[in-house]
């Protein structure tokens, strides 16, 4: 397994529940709050999909602040 599928593996919860909170404030704040039943499940699967590409594209970023850290520490030593 590489440390960016590790990382990304890790990310996935947080981005996924990041994302299911968003969708529904606007789920719940526009005018579809009455058919909010009907909507739910879709919300739910559309942000579970969503937050694969955006955890992925952040693993990296994750990893290279480490590396810049552990380049530091280094360099001082």
């Amino acid at each position: 397994m590489s440390n960016r599928l590790a990382i990304t593996l890790v990310v996935y919860g947080m981005v996924q529940a990041v994302m299911f909170g968003a969708g529904l404030l606007l789920l719940l704040w526009t005018p579809l709050a009455s058919d909010a039943a009907a909507y739910f499940p879709w919300m739910v699967l559309v942000s579970a999909l969503i937050s694969v590409p955006v955890a992925w594209k952040l693993a990296p970023l994750l990893r290279a602040s480490h590396q810049r850290r552990l380049a530091e520490q280094r360099t001082e030593t």
